[in-house]
């Protein structure tokens, strides 16, 4: 039996957090499915298609080098309730990382949520990073937006991806 799990998130942009869970996830689950949705609550920097090129690129990197994991990795977008995409997918867990406490009270909350709805399907947290903590995609296009410098936060890659935006919009501000 291949056991799925799927790791949802807006990843506007896919920071080393991001990463760092996906890495770990990978040797949790035979199928690993990143999940990448619009949050109404947040208004994105990068349309859906260009996250979905951002993880997907982002994610060539490391699959061959997950560390033994015999993970597929799959990227795909969704926009249905979170429980409903995990059933789609054949999921058997759903990945959430934490960063602080903060977040555990939000998760905590959620899990209990989806498993009212199914309880045949588990939510697992990962702890971020110890290094990684601080990191939100939120904190990472409002200090490229003031002109600070991000590539502690991302890749090279999606720093340069940010950069772009940011010049394209002429939305930085001088301090």
């Amino acid at each position: 039996m291949v056991r799925t799990g799927v790791y949802p998130g807006s990843f506007d942009p896919v920071t080393l957090g991001h990463m760092d869970i996906i890495r770990r996830a990978a040797h949790l689950v035979d199928r690993l499915v990143i999940g990448v949705t619009t949050n109404a609550s947040k208004s994105p920097m990068f349309t859906l298609d260009e996250r979905l090129d951002m993880v997907r690129r982002e994610v060539d990197g490391i699959v061959d080098g997950v560390d033994g994991a015999a993970t597929e990795i799959h990227v795909v977008a969704f926009d249905s309730l979170l429980m409903h995409f995990a059933e789609r997918e054949g999921a058997s867990i759903i990945i959430r990382g934490l960063r602080a406490v903060a977040d555990f009270e939000y998760e905590y909350q959620m899990a209990g949520m989806n498993q009212q709805l199914n309880d045949d399907i588990e939510t697992v947290f990962l702890m971020a990073d110890v290094a990684l903590q601080p990191i939100a995609s939120r904190l990472v296009k409002e200090i490229a937006l003031y002109g600070g410098e991000i590539s502690r936060f991302v890749t090279p890659s999606v720093a340069d991806q940010v950069r772009a935006r940011v010049e394209r919009i002429g939305r930085t501000v001088e301090g």
